[in-house]
């Protein structure tokens, strides 16, 4: 059995109000009696749309990253996406802070890949490879300090 070393979830409940809010407001658009000369299909495109904002601000504003006796592994919401590797294939995990350009979500960065749902603190972790990612979180110290243990 493996134990857990740690286990965290960050929140960003700043992003799922703005995502909802947007939602909310792209739907109330079709309540204006100029919206009626909006064809059906296109009302459909947006009322999809509206979805999904929704759906993805269920999905997108929580990171759980754990680490295990073997791996690190992060996961966004109920775990629809989600990564992971090798504790021993990791030679590096430095707290550092993101800029405002590189923002929140999954993307590429001059870093590497980020994975954020809040804020601009972040480990970057560097492989044995080479490769470089980024994983946001409000416990930098303490999850570039478990990592570092690990063997």
């Amino acid at each position: 059995m493996v134990t857990r070393r740690y286990s965290h979830t960050q929140r960003s409940p700043l992003l799922l109000l703005l995502l909802v809010v947007a939602a909310a407001g792209t739907l109330a658009s079709l309540a204006f009696p100029a919206a009626r000369a909006i064809p059906f299909g296109a009302r459909l495109t947006i009322v999809a749309g509206a979805v999904a904002m929704v759906l993805s601000g269920l999905v997108f504003t929580t990171l759980t990253i754990g680490v295990d006796g073997e791996r690190l592994v992060w996961h966004f919401g109920g775990g629809l996406v989600r990564k992971s590797v090798s504790l021993a294939e990791i030679v590096s995990a430095e707290p550092v802070t993101t800029t405002w350009l590189e923002g929140w979500g999954i993307h590429l960065t001059t870093r590497g890949w980020l994975y954020n749902v809040s804020g601009r603190d972040a480990v970057l972790v560097t492989l044995r490879e080479g490769k470089r990612f980024l994983l946001g979180t409000d416990e930098p110290a303490v999850l570039a300090s478990v990592l570092r243990r690990a063997p």
